[in-house]
């Protein structure tokens, strides 16, 4: 299981995502916001606010939550 270390929202609706085994990606969360459950995060100031539980990243009090797995795994490596 993945764990982030530092997570970073952009203003292309990204999260650049530093892991915990020294990977480094850029995770495009566009295609989530044309679900209802993310619908929230439509509004940038709202996709700003994210918070790093480590093993998952999540929105509004964890109503809204994406896994580091996740990320990890449609994230592109990154410098």
């Amino acid at each position: 299981m993945k764990k982030i270390e530092m997570v970073k929202a952009t203003e292309e609706y990204s999260l650049e995502c530093h892991f915990d085994d020294g990977s480094k990606r850029k995770a495009d969360n566009k295609p989530y916001l044309k679900s209802e459950a993310f619908i929230w995060l439509r509004d940038l100031n709202n996709f700003k606010q994210v918070v790093n539980s480590q093993y998952f990243v999540s929105w509004r009090n964890e109503e809204i939550d994406l896994s580091a797995d996740t990320l990890w795994h449609i994230g592109k490596v990154s410098d």
